[in-house]
């Protein structure tokens, strides 16, 4: 991880994301307009998704971002979709990379995979933002949650993604996707798990309403202008769906109960010194700009946002084990049984 966010997190290709540089050269020239090699690639450290590769050349740079290799869950990893919503927000006030081509043929890299433009912003991987002053702090803040509800302002009829997920029933569908996706790989019985697989079901709202949903939003998943609190890409839409837009605050709000150094956390913060905001006045700011006058049961969109991410961390954890993830394997699952035990008592809070 680069201490300054203005600089990529760059190194060699991991041996089990390797690929033939001469055939993605070859497929580049044939649907990427303007391109011209020799080709370079490194690939970005971190993420423990979809690999993202680095592609240099004498004129221009590229990133990639392809499906791993191995035996996948179902409807994980699906880079299609990732290319699709972002080349749908080309033309919206929501800002996303220009996308170049999606290829489907696993001929070329041993996966699909797509290439967008790379640009040139910072990416904050420390939530608390060391080193600025209050009022950057808060700007920064400030951008991120008015994004948010530009995406959320978004008709996914007029850009094309009016089937890009079922609408309505959200929380239904996700909870039981989620469950579905922790049993098909866990490794050992987690009592907290076993809880929220119990007592969410039963808190799900009656709200019914239907937008764009990131699924992953958050401060390491946008990049800012290089000197300005203005996010200039929304990144990493692999979790994207027709969906609840209170699901997106409510997993933006986990920073404020996490305490990974890796994902994102404000432990050990004086957020009234520090310029960023406290989690109700986070979540006070967009309910104001879209036009609400509160967030009824916050706490199980908190919850489902945890319950969530300890699903997807076992998947994770599970890869990993095997050999085929982006980390090393490792036989402590302690982010998983953290993430659980928050959720729980952010649900019965």
């Amino acid at each position: 991880m680069a201490d300054d966010p203005g600089t990529p997190s760059l190194g060699d290709v991991r041996p089990a994301h390797r690929l033939d540089e001469s055939v993605l050269d070859a497929w580049l020239k044939d649907h990427v307009d303007g391109y011209v090699g020799p080709l370079s690639v490194q690939q970005f450290k971190g993420g423990a998704s979809n690999p993202t590769y680095l592609l240099t050349t004498p004129a221009a740079r590229y990133v990639m971002r392809k499906k791993p290799p191995g035996q996948l869950l179902a409807s994980a990893h699906q880079v299609d979709r990732e290319y699709r919503v972002m080349k749908a927000l080309g033309d919206t006030p929501v800002p996303v990379p220009r996308m170049r081509a999606l290829c489907e043929d696993e001929s070329v890299v041993g996966t699909s995979f797509y290439v967008m433009d790379f640009l040139e912003g910072r990416i904050f991987r420390d939530a608390r933002l060391p080193g600025m002053a209050p009022a950057e702090r808060r700007a920064i803040y400030d951008e991120l949650v008015r994004v948010m509800t530009l995406l959320h302002a978004v008709d996914p009829v007029a850009v094309g993604l009016a089937d890009f997920g079922r609408p309505g029933n959200y929380f239904d569908r996700q909870v039981g996707r989620w469950i579905k996706q922790y049993r098909g790989a866990e490794t050992e019985l987690i009592p907290a798990m076993e809880a929220l697989i119990a007592e969410l079901p039963p808190r799900i709202p009656s709200d019914d309403t239907v937008t764009i949903a990131h699924g992953d939003y958050r401060l390491e998943n946008v990049m800012f202008h290089p000197t300005e609190p203005r996010i200039i890409a929304v990144l990493d839409w692999e979790l994207c769906t027709l969906g609840h837009p209170l699901a997106d605050i409510g997993y933006n709000c986990i920073l404020w109960h996490s305490r990974s150094e890796s994902w994102g956390t404000l432990d050990g913060i004086d957020l009234a010194a520090s310029g960023i905001p406290t989690e109700a006045e986070y979540v006070a700011t967009y309910a104001r700009l879209t036009g609400r006058d509160e967030i009824v049961d916050f706490p199980f969109y908190l919850a489902f946002s945890l319950f969530r991410l300890a699903s997807i961390s076992q998947g994770v954890f599970k890869r990993n084990l095997d050999g085929i993830g982006s980390g090393e394997p490792s036989t402590d699952n302690s982010g998983v049984k953290i993430l659980a035990t928050t959720a729980l008592e952010a649900l019965r809070r």
